[in-house]
């Protein structure tokens, strides 16, 4: 598998700033945050299958407007695919009609342009050799994230979440763990507002990496844009031990 980070802050505000967004060889994306719009429409077209993590408009701002775009140039539709409390809010908050059309109900050539499929947290789903696993998170809103094995390495993003007791053991038995990406939102001056927010602070991703017992690269993605060098340099302070490494637009991984 290749996955190539199209977005991974917290926010906007420069050129390099995009929000949560990855795409996984050419066909699929793990959530559809503002990285997605310097995909060419060719690579657009391409995309068969959308994981979403949760429905925050800084994970699904793009989602509307590719399906928009690609409606004409596809064959099959566009499968998106979450917990159903996420698709659920998708419907009634996005595409309803009154924010964007509601693409599962337009057909193009007696097809429709866009299917929801519910994925349940530890279900797994097969594309070929590739296997995606949505992995319990906690968030304000309903979420999860995801576990991507290609049968000889696996990558884990975590999504937005905070402390996760459930997280943890699943983790640990995934013998051929490469790659933790895994969120720090805030500064530990604002631990109070990571905690209310459901995110993670450094002193908190200390506490969280403690819980592993596997040795992945461990990179962090979701910094809010402004406090970019200040949290990595917490990070340092609190878990050096575990080396995080910032999760940087255009990173490639492949397992």
């Amino acid at each position: 598998m290749k996955v190539r980070i199209l977005g991974c802050n917290g926010g906007i505000g420069g050129k390099h700033l995009r929000t949560t967004s990855m795409l996984v060889d050419d066909d699929i994306l793990i959530d559809a945050g503002t990285g997605v719009d310097d995909l060419t429409l060719a690579e657009l077209a391409k995309i068969d299958h959308v994981f979403v993590t949760h429905s925050h408009l800084d994970h699904i701002a793009a989602l509307p407007l590719m399906v928009d775009s690609i409606a004409d140039l596809r064959e099959t539709p566009v499968t998106v695919h979450a917990i159903a409390p996420t698709l659920d809010i998708l419907r009634n908050h996005i595409f309803n009609w009154a924010i964007w059309p509601d693409f599962s109900e337009i057909s193009i050539r007696d097809r429709p342009v866009m299917q929801y499929q519910t994925i349940s947290v530890g279900e797994t789903l097969h594309f070929g050799s590739r296997m995606i696993t949505a992995m319990p998170a906690l968030h304000t809103v309903p979420a999860v994230g995801y576990h991507l094995n290609s049968g000889a390495a696996s990558l884990v993003f975590t999504g937005d979440t905070t402390v996760n007791d459930a997280f943890w053991p699943l983790l640990n038995r995934i013998e051929n763990l490469r790659y933790l990406l895994i969120e720090t939102a805030f500064s530990n001056r604002e631990r109070n507002l990571a905690a209310v927010s459901m995110h993670l602070c450094p002193s908190m991703l200390a506490e969280e990496l403690a819980r592993m017992t596997v040795a992945p690269e461990v990179y962090v993605s979701h910094l809010k844009p402004g406090q970019i060098d200040l949290i990595m340099s917490e990070i340092a302070d609190c878990a050096g031990h575990v080396c995080p490494q910032m999760l940087q637009n255009d990173h490639v991984f492949e397992f």
